[in-house]
């Protein structure tokens, strides 16, 4: 035991030390920060203040005989369309429109402009707008402001999710929703991928510097490949939990700046929680495999072509990310939360929106552990047969054998 804690000590040293990974360590919150800080700058710098626009009528129907103004726009009346369109050609209105006799009936309103590049009154839809507020206010007068208002806004819905039982569900669906469990199921995977590879590239390079024969000739190879792994997922979860704590508060100061968007945005403890405990199982899964392909490659670059089968299987979540998002109880979801190499990515993005129900999350971390030991007896046959093998790769037949005798 003092061998192997030997070992995760120094794996963990070395590891923490690296440029690459104090740099991306930090680049998360560096850059959230920034993001943060360069909204609320460009929020907060000055605008001028917009000009009012002038926008001509004629009324045919009768209808109009208040609200000329309607925020930065300002409606003009003009007794026939032959003094509409020299206001026009004179540029002291930037569009007209008629409003005929039939108004009423038909609904029908005629516009009369000079660009010839916009089929509406303007690209941004404000006058447009403005136009069918000047209209609104005008056809209810009489009736309260409240009224009109509420007419020119008829609804600010509000969607509530319930379960199968009738009851409001804990989990609402929002923005945010989706938002954070991307952004979140993508930094695990990408640091299980880096604290795994460090693991595959240092078994390579001690194999082909032939340190690994040093090492063996004073450690066994169970406790050599158990303290890397242990040393390297230290670091990996210190990586983790820096992220975690960072998300916490950027998430209460992201939910000020950008309200309008998130919302309330907040991340569950339980988020937090399963997202640690599935960042372990998930590195201890891929580290015993990527030890198992460092065993049997010949150099590390084959070692890291080799491993991208197993970081293709493990992204498949984030492939169907918008399926789980919204079938989170699906059956595919499911048995994407059972399966090993798929449950960290699947559990974190079926958490954002739903609860999952306690048999499947046990059953996940069950199958997981048992995958890992498993997993982990195998590496280190595969670690004692072929670690000393020099430029040559084994055969699917002799990793067998190999097996079989060990």
């Amino acid at each position: 035991m003092n061998k192997v804690s030997l070992i995760a000590r120094h794996e963990f040293i070395v590891t923490v030390r690296r440029r690459a990974f104090i740099i991306f360590t930090l680049a998360f919150p560096l850059l959230a920060v920034l993001g943060i800080l360069a909204s609320q700058l460009i929020s907060g710098i000055a605008k001028p203040p917009p000009t009012v626009q002038k926008i001509g009528y004629v009324d045919q129907s009768g209808t109009i005989s208040t609200a000329f103004d309607q925020g930065n726009y300002t409606f003009v009346s003009f007794s026939t369309t032959a003094d509409a369109n020299k206001a026009l050609v004179d540029k002291t209105v930037t569009d007209y429109i008629v409003i005929p006799a039939d108004y009423l009936q038909t609904g029908l309103i005629q516009r009369y402009t000079m660009d010839r590049s916009l089929n509406t009154i303007d690209a941004s839809g404000k006058a447009e707008q403005a136009v069918s507020d000047f209209l609104v206010t005008n056809l209810l007068k009489g009736n309260s402001q409240a009224v009109i208002d509420r007419v020119k806004s008829p609804m600010n819905l509000v969607s509530t999710i319930l379960t199968s039982t009738g009851e409001v569900a804990p989990k609402q669906a929002s923005i945010a929703s989706f938002i954070i469990p991307y952004i979140f199921a993508l930094l695990l995977i990408m640091s299980i991928f880096f604290s795994s590879g460090y693991l595959l590239q240092g078994l390579g390079e001690e194999k082909e510097n032939r340190v690994m024969e040093i090492l063996l000739s004073s450690v066994s190879a169970g406790q050599l490949l158990a303290g890397k792994v242990i040393g390297l997922g230290a670091a990996g979860l210190l990586q983790v939990i820096v992220w975690l704590v960072t998300a916490r508060f950027l998430g209460v100061y992201a939910s000020g700046a950008w309200g309008a968007i998130v919302g309330n945005l907040q991340i569950p403890t339980e988020f937090l929680v399963l997202g640690a405990v599935y960042f372990i199982l998930g590195y201890l899964l891929f580290a015993v495999i990527m030890a198992g392909v460092g065993s049997v490659s010949p150099t590390a670059r084959e070692g890291q072509q080799t491993s991208t089968l197993f970081t293709i299987a493990a992204v498949i979540p984030l492939m169907f990310m918008t399926f789980i998002l919204g079938n989170p109880n699906h059956v595919v979801a499911q048995v994407l939360t059972i399966i090993p190499i798929t449950a960290p990515l699947t559990v974190i993005l079926r958490l954002a929106v739903v609860e999952i129900p306690a048999w499947q999350i046990i059953t996940s971390i069950v199958v997981m552990v048992a995958t890992i030991v498993g997993c982990f007896v195998l590496a280190v046959k595969l670690f004692r047969t072929f670690l000393l093998m020099y430029g040559k790769r084994p055969q699917f037949g002799e990793i067998v054998r190999s097996f079989r005798r060990a």
